[in-house]
């Protein structure tokens, strides 16, 4: 079974592609002007069941706080590209080093309100590595069953107000966690690559 995931992975997603496809690309039309970020979309090969690894983030944050997200931020001038800043981030949040990650494709860029065009890259995560949250941007680092994530049971679509604008938006509530905004959205884009 899990050669059978990580053959799935690494045939249908991209290591390259159109840099110009966009989740949500007509949803903020007064952003102008985003922002590069990429995150790392780290999927655990444990023996009896694929989990995927997010964080939430803490209460005393300014801005995202509380949320749940993958690993990653804004694309350094210092980084060689997409992939790197993924690693480095993913490194320097909650301590995973890159040589447990084996990159197999990335996802559709996703913008979001905040004004980041955010690009998820796929990875798998052999187990036996050890964590280390940083404590001013990690609160928790928790671990999702891929096949709950992967069941379209689980994709709630809801709306709200931003802006004085209806919104609609992916949730995959899970346990006591809140999965959604833009880290439910690239999941979703994970199953439909997958399985659309």
């Amino acid at each position: 079974m899990r050669n059978m995931i990580r053959e799935k992975l690494r045939h249908t997603l991209p290591l390259t592609g159109d840099e110009h496809t966009f989740i949500g690309d007509d949803l903020f039309p007064d952003i102008t002007d985003f922002r590069l970020a990429a995150v790392l979309v780290p999927i655990i090969d444990h023996p009896l069941e694929p989990t995927v690894l997010l964080t939430r983030r803490p209460d005393s944050m300014n801005k995202h706080a509380g949320q749940v997200a993958f690993p990653g931020g804004r694309i350094d001038a210092d980084d060689e590209d997409a992939i790197a800043a993924a690693l480095r981030e993913a490194e320097e949040e909650v301590g995973l080093a890159a040589h447990h990650v084996e990159i197999v494709g990335r996802l559709d860029h996703y913008r979001t309100g905040t004004g980041f065009q955010i690009l998820p890259i796929v990875g798998i995560v052999t187990p036996g590595f050890e964590l280390t949250p940083n404590a001013h941007e990690v609160e928790e680092i928790f671990e999702v069953p891929l096949a709950f994530l992967m069941d379209p049971a689980n994709h709630q679509l809801k709306s709200g107000v931003y802006n004085g604008v209806t919104r609609h938006y992916f949730a995959m509530p899970y346990r006591d966690y809140n999965i959604w905004g833009a880290t439910a959205g690239m999941l979703v884009n994970l199953f439909n690559r997958l399985y659309g």
